[in-house]
């Protein structure tokens, strides 16, 4: 066993989770789609190549990167068979997964669920959810009563 000490910082900070890769079919739209969402995310750019484009959280904070890549093989998404189920992105207010709702609306997204309470999750629990471009759902949650 490794001391505790001897770890780094974000790892003794109990974060485990580095990284997301998502392949997307259009990484041109799927960029202009999340350069508009990741910032009321609080998720700045990272990377920008033309193979591949990543978001890191904002301001130094720990968290993880989400990248996103083209897809190698085509064929449709969908959150219904094995694999990435759906994305969460936790905000601070309830206006802010408000915001994040409307502005998907904005940006052409499929509503799945308009911005509300979900009891059957431990409270307080208010999101929103809905399709990207290319189907993956995002969720807006936030865990707070303001």
């Amino acid at each position: 066993m490794v001391p505790q000490s001897t770890l780094p910082a974000v790892w003794q900070s109990g974060l485990m989770l580095g990284h997301l890769g998502i392949n997307v079919p259009d990484l041109v739209a799927a960029k202009t789609y999340y350069d508009q969402l990741m910032p009321l995310f609080g998720f700045e750019e990272f990377l920008n190549h033309t193979d591949e484009f990543a978001y890191r959280p904002a301001a130094g904070k720990p968290g993880t990167f989400v990248f996103f890549y083209p897809a190698a093989e085509g064929g449709a998404y969908s959150r219904h068979r094995t694999g990435l189920q759906h994305l969460a992105f936790m905000v601070r207010t309830r206006a802010d997964v408000e915001e994040a709702y409307r502005l998907a609306g904005d940006l052409g997204s499929e509503p799945i669920h308009a911005p509300q309470p979900f009891p059957q999750y431990p409270p307080p629990y208010f999101a929103a959810f809905w399709l990207d471009p290319f189907g993956i759902m995002v969720e807006a949650v936030c865990h707070h009563d303001r």
